[in-house]
């Protein structure tokens, strides 16, 4: 175990995915010192596999309007307005930005941005590269010049266990091996917690650590009932269970086809709705799956999903692919401001592992990738700004890390899936891991069907709650309190 040693930094990064990466690079470019805290290796973070492109404004029959007004829709009365709208106004800055930066987005013939239609989306507005390899593009190239930058200090295979505070302000991050980073703020880019269920589209790791580091610093949680299930992950595949199949496939002519070979649902419909109408199909059909039919769709405009399936034994351009819902995105996180500011003074959250608001009941597609450049310049840029802590915090004791186990991972796909009801719940009440007594906390605290969340014994919207969000503090229950 190395001896205990303080590192200082302006602002340290917790989390090298999408938004990690962005917050560090434009910290670094304000004239800040980084240190930036990756569990695995640069370019092997979550967002290396997203399939889903960015959402922005960039064709001239678009508006900011129509995005924003589509945002609000998928979110059924809980998105924040005003995320929703910082994310329609910088979202087309961030793309021109990213293409600053060495990204080489997907074009047409004559050289202008390829459009992509997703569920929710009025027009074509999302932008990829590689067509479904768009996170690993932008990771890759990102990691690249993290690592050129002499103002970033990467700090590799670390893993921040807690965040010691001084004067009630988070003051820098504990790492696994003794040693402190010490700085102005701290900026928490940990990802999601889909991987909490038994059936997800997410790595292994993707567990919501950085929301327990949050909340045992005592920052607030918010939506944590608010998982986002994806309707279209393979089922079944050798190799391939999981996988998810992006919803562009769906944009560009796929069809959900039932063992009857018929179509229930509109496609390109939110995710929300799609996502049940397969659940409720296989449930009365008692099949394990429904189809994928990507037999019109031209093969080139996703290489990577195609190599996959034709790696498990399947050739999408001649049969069906079987798919089921599966948790996929975190509505919820860490409770954050416009700047991504935290409950606690001196940290910041961005990306999947903050709950600004922005996807309220149900995320419209693409929307999170683009949050991760738009709020991750916010935090990066208020951070900075933030003052010294002077001394450096105490070390303290870190948290141990909670195991968790697959009957706790199989607890929350059955009672926490995508419809529940209260006697499924308090069973969660229970669990031993913390973000699973949290979700099922949360989740009877909101007695009412909304977006991802549908209760049983609740199927109902309740308009009185409305721009309401669940917030857990510390050791109290879960409030609903409305977002301006």
């Amino acid at each position: 175990m190395a001896s205990s040693t303080t590192i200082e930094a302006d602002v340290a990064v917790v989390g090298a995915g999408a938004a990690g990466l962005y917050a560090a690079l434009t910290a670094a470019a304000a004239g800040g010192r980084v240190a930036l805290v990756s569990a695995t290796p640069l370019a092997q973070s979550a967002s290396y596999w997203a399939q889903g492109g960015l959402a922005a404004v960039l064709a001239v029959d678009d508006s900011r309007e129509r995005h924003l007004e589509d945002t609000l829709r998928a979110g059924r009365g809980i998105v924040r307005r005003g995320a929703a709208e910082i994310l329609t106004n910088e979202a087309p800055a961030a793309v021109r930005d990213l293409e600053r930066l060495g990204v080489r987005f997907d074009a047409d013939r004559r050289g202008r941005l390829a459009l992509g239609l997703e569920g929710g989306h009025s027009v074509r507005r999302i932008v990829h590269a590689g067509g479904a390899a768009t996170g690993r593009r932008i990771t890759r190239q990102l990691s690249a010049l993290v690592a050129e930058d002499p103002r970033i200090a990467v700090l590799e295979d670390c893993r921040a266990t807690a965040l010691p505070t001084r004067a009630g302000r988070c003051a820098g991050v504990r790492l696994h091996d003794e040693r402190v980073v010490c700085a102005r703020a701290v900026v928490l880019a940990t990802g999601g917690a889909a991987a909490l269920w038994s059936r997800t589209t997410n790595p292994a790791g993707a567990v919501g650590a950085g929301m327990m580091l949050a909340h045992a610093a005592g920052a607030a949680l918010a939506d944590l009932e608010m998982m986002q299930f994806h309707p279209t992950a393979v089922a079944g595949l050798n190799g391939a269970d999981g996988f998810l199949v992006t919803e562009a496939v769906r944009g560009e002519g796929a069809l959900l086809l039932d063992a009857g070979g018929e179509r229930f649902v509109d496609e390109l419909a939110p995710r929300d709705e799609v996502a049940l109408a397969v659940a409720r199909r296989m449930r009365d059909t008692g099949a394990a799956s429904v189809g994928l039919d990507m037999r019109a769709v031209d093969p080139a405009l996703f290489p990577n999903v195609v190599a996959v399936l034709r790696r498990s034994g399947l050739d999408p351009t001649r049969e069906l692919v079987p798919v089921a819902p599966a948790a996929h995105y975190t509505m919820g996180g860490i409770a954050t401001d416009l700047e991504g500011r935290a409950t606690v003074p001196g940290l910041y959250a961005v990306g999947e592992c903050a709950c600004t608001g922005l996807h309220g009941a149900n995320r419209l597609a693409s929307n999170s990738l683009s949050e991760c450049f738009v709020f991750g310049r916010r935090a990066a840029l208020a951070a900075l700004a933030e003052p010294h802590p002077g001394t450096a915090p105490e070390p303290g004791s870190g948290l141990p890390r909670p195991e968790l186990a697959q009957s706790s991972r199989e607890a929350l796909w059955r009672h926490a899936g995508i419809e529940r009801d209260a006697e499924g719940l308090r069973m969660l009440l229970g669990d031993p891991h913390p973000l699973v007594r949290l979700v099922g906390a949360s989740a009877l605290a909101r007695e009412e069907s909304r977006g991802a969340h549908l209760r049983r014994d609740f199927p109902q919207r309740e308009p009185a709650l409305d721009e309401h969000h669940t917030v857990v503090r510390a050791d109290e229950a879960p409030l609903l309190e409305r977002w301006a």
